[in-house]
């Protein structure tokens, strides 16, 4: 079956990022999506279902949070694996990530090893 992850930032850099630390899922048939705010997020994750999305909280036109919510809640996407990566590590902020229903809340910078390894983990890619 195919897998596919969604990375969703509006730093184009911090995509470019996320999407080298794992180009070597490619290699078990891995398809990569990118957005750059939340709305494309929304549609995406609707149209493609991907198995697994890094989805940053501070973007234009929807935050994190609420693609978040709106993908667990609203739409019942529990399969979606919501993995937030965001600038700002405080306590309120991991307790708002699990409220909306993130599986995993990372902060930035990220330790491009343990991004690697919790997708191969999620998507079932372990050797």
């Amino acid at each position: 079956m195919e897998k596919k992850i969604l990375i969703v930032d509006d730093e184009a850099h911090i995509r470019m990022l996320i999407e080298q630390t794992l180009e070597e899922l490619e290699d078990d048939g891995v398809e990569f999506f990118t957005a750059e705010n939340g709305e494309q997020a929304l549609e995406l994750i609707q149209s493609e279902k991907p198995n697994m999305v890094f989805l940053d909280v501070m973007m234009p036109k929807m935050n994190g949070m609420e693609v978040c919510r709106r993908v667990k809640q609203e739409l019942g996407l529990q399969e979606v694996f919501i993995i937030i990566l965001t600038a700002k590590g405080q306590e309120l902020d991991k307790q708002k990530g699990q409220e909306v229903g993130a599986d995993v809340y990372m902060t930035k910078p990220f330790d491009p090893e343990a991004l690697l390894i919790k997708a191969r983990e999620v998507l079932g890619l372990d050797d």
